[in-house]
């Protein structure tokens, strides 16, 4: 269905953007996600149990929409995904790792870690020292949306576990998720960001929404 829709002329610049991590097969988003929906309906594969194999089987290709469409089906089971579907994302994170679909699938972390709290002490908490960049970056993202339910002490652990790393990706991260988390409480984040020693990408990220 997406090798019909090849566009090179797309497909270039959509390389480019990525910076020639992955080729594409040049379908931006409106046309793939319409794609998409016309593939799951025709298929039926969403009334089906959750597949792991035909993620797997889109992982494996080489161009990068593959990986997107992935995404895009295990989020159509995000309220049903179990606790051991945790070990299955990192194997995706740490697969192909570019930051389109880390933080793509770092809310899907998200998801289980609602409903199986203990996968936050079991699990998450040593990706936020892990050797992989993207683990750690999934770590200090993973309550991005949880809004009221973030969990701050949880947040700023991984945020100062991680605030000497020089990695731009980590140091985003950092100002990404107090970003977020102050639009709930920015007196919280203000005290935070004055009382840590945080790289100033970070500081001017997470400072955004701050008075």
């Amino acid at each position: 269905m997406f090798e019909e829709h090849r566009n090179e002329e797309n497909a270039g610049p959509m390389k480019k953007y990525m910076k020639d991590h992955f080729p594409f097969l040049g379908i931006k988003s409106p046309l793939r996600k319409e794609l998409e929906k016309k593939f799951f309906k025709e298929t039926g594969i969403l009334k089906e149990p959750f597949n792991k194999e035909f993620v797997l089987g889109l992982w494996e290709k080489s161009e990068r929409e593959y990986q997107y469409t992935a995404i895009t089906y295990i989020g159509k089971f995000s309220k049903k995904l179990l606790k051991d579907d945790l070990l299955f994302l990192k194997q995706l994170i740490t697969t192909k790792s570019w930051w389109d679909s880390v933080d793509s699938i770092a809310p899907l972390v998200g998801e289980i870690a609602k409903r199986y709290s203990e996968v936050i002490e079991e699990t998450i908490n040593q990706w936020s020292v892990h050797d992989s960049m993207w683990l750690r970056r999934t770590a200090i993202l993973f309550q991005l949306k949880y809004k009221g339910q973030t969990n701050e002490n949880i947040l700023y652990q991984y945020i100062l576990e991680n605030a000497e790393s020089k990695e731009f990706f980590i140091q985003k991260a950092i100002g990404w998720g107090l970003r977020e988390y102050s639009k709930t409480n920015s007196d919280s984040v203000k005290s935070f960001i004055e009382g840590n020693q945080l790289a100033a990408l970070s500081v001017r990220e997470g400072s955004k929404y701050l008075s």
